[in-house]
Parts: structure tokens; sequence; C-alpha cells
């Protein structure tokens, strides 16, 4: 059994769907299913029951789980000792949003647990550059949100908020329950600066362009709110000030906490990095 292939089955057995394992993976479904197959054949058992709305893991299947996350677990040790050896025992961590954020926590300590000896840099980065860093090689790995420029970059799905509206809490419609995009027309909302990610841009003003104030951080987007009466869109999960609320919008696509790096970096840090992510940011 190759590596690749254990990663291809923990990747559908988590997912339980052949598609959206096919995207966390960044390859095309035959060939996953192939793969699966061929495995199945391997061990001389069903591993997966498929069914069309997705696929439930065997008595022979969840025993396989337990011993290919620990055997690739192993390996991405290995990989490791062999980094340390090497004096590459380092990973530059980008954040970008709320580090209040649990999930974080959870990660930071799993991933401390997991390695050690490892120095860990974070580097905290601003509104104006969603890939904190990573285009420029400041970073090896980002937690982020999605949507952004995808290009020549491996993204992975950690988790999906749901989005509202920032209002100062006298706003006539901060006392609606929800609201919908086109009830905000008119309103000045927050701006990033020019020459930021037009996809990026873009989803934080709901699809239509805007004007209002120019904001690069967290706070800025929330002081903007609450002296000049700004709106702009904030996850719900998003804590504000009692001066604040934050209205969800009926019509606005969720919002998607990623991990994302560079395509082909194939550095064992990062790909461990993002395993433990996945698993901390599903609890």
């Amino acid at each position: 059994m190759e590596l690749r292939t254990l990663r291809y089955f923990v990747a559908v057995a988590e997912e339980l769907h052949f598609g959206r394992a096919a995207t966390r993976l960044h390859i095309s479904q035959p060939p996953l299913s192939r793969a699966i197959k061929q495995l199945e054949a391997d061990v001389g058992a069903l591993l997966l029951v498929r069914s069309p709305s997705g696929v439930m893991l065997t008595p022979a299947g969840a025993v396989l789980l337990d011993e290919a996350r620990s055997l690739l677990d192993h390996a991405d040790r290995v990989r490791f000792r062999v980094s340390t050896a090497t004096g590459a025992a380092t990973i530059t961590v980008g954040i970008l949003g709320d580090g209040t954020d649990p999930a974080v926590a959870r990660l930071a300590a799993a991933y401390r647990r997991h390695h050690p000896g490892v120095d860990i840099r974070v580097r905290d980065t601003d509104l104006t550059d969603p890939t904190c860093g990573l285009r420029a090689g400041l970073v090896d790995v980002a937690l982020t949100r999605a949507p952004f420029d995808e290009t020549a970059l491996t993204v992975r799905t950690l988790r999906t908020d749901p989005v509202g509206v920032v209002l100062r809490a006298d706003d006539p419609l901060a006392r609606r329950d929800r609201l919908r995009l086109a009830e905000l027309s008119g309103r000045r909302w927050f701006q990033f600066p020019r020459g930021t990610d037009p996809v990026w841009q873009a989803y934080w003003n709901g699809g239509t362009p805007r004007e209002g104030p120019v904001v690069r951080a967290v706070q800025e987007c929330l002081q903007a709110v609450l002296w000049n009466g700004t709106i702009g869109l904030a996850p719900l999960r998003h804590e504000v000030a009692a001066q604040l609320t934050v209205a969800p919008l009926t019509d606005m696509p969720p919002s998607r906490v990623v991990a994302v790096w560079n395509e082909g970096d194939a550095n064992p840090l990062i790909r461990s990095f993002v395993e433990i992510a996945t698993a901390a940011y599903r609890r």
C-alpha cells in the first residue's frame, strides 16, 4: 500500500463523499475512485459502501482508517526527523482575522504535541493580503478566509461560517433578525486599499462595488462602523463590542476558513500542519 493511496482513502473516509474528497485532494474523481478500488483489491476487503448520497465505512474500512492515520502520522514523523537533521525544523504560519478562534488554540496545542522540536513562527497580517504573505514567500502556510485568487496555491477548507452585516446598535436595521443584501443598498461600506485581491474585495462587498472609508484591519472596520455608521460584513462567529451588532444575511454565501500553501511545496511540516488543522477545526 502506498502512502499516497492511504491519504486518498483517509480523505474519502473523513469526507464520506468522493466528490468532496477529490476537491480536498485537488484531483479529479475518476482516479480517486480507481485508487480506492485498487486499495480494496490489495487488502481483499470492501472498505466503503457507495450510494447516490455518499459513502459509508464498512467495519474493515473503519479499522483501516485508524491504521492509515497511524501510518501517515508515523510517516510524517519520519519526514520531520529527517528535516530536523538537516536543520529545517522551522515553519512560519500566517494568520488572518480573529486570533481568538478556539480552533486556533486547539491547532496550536495539537501541533506542539506532534512536533515539540519545531520552531513555529507566526506572522499576523491585515485584511489587505488574504494569503498572509504566502505569495511573497513570507510564510509557509496560512490560516485565512476564502475566496481569493487561488492561482498556484493549494487550498484546504477547514470550516464554513455564516456571514452577517456589522451595524451600530442604534442603527434602524439593527432591530431586524435577518437581512438581505438588497436592503443595504445606498449605505457606505468599509473598503480595502487599491490593489487588494479583487476576488477577496468583491466577496466582502457583497458582490457589488461600494463606496466608503478604506480600512486595513478588523479593528479599523469595527471603528468605522462605530464612529461613522459605516457597514460591512463579518462572520457571525466574530465577537463585537456591545455598541455593535451583527445581523445575519440570508442571501450571502458563507465564509470559508481555509489552510493554504504554495502548490507543489512538499515540506512535511506543512502537510502535517494541514492535517492537524483539519482535525482541530472539525470539533
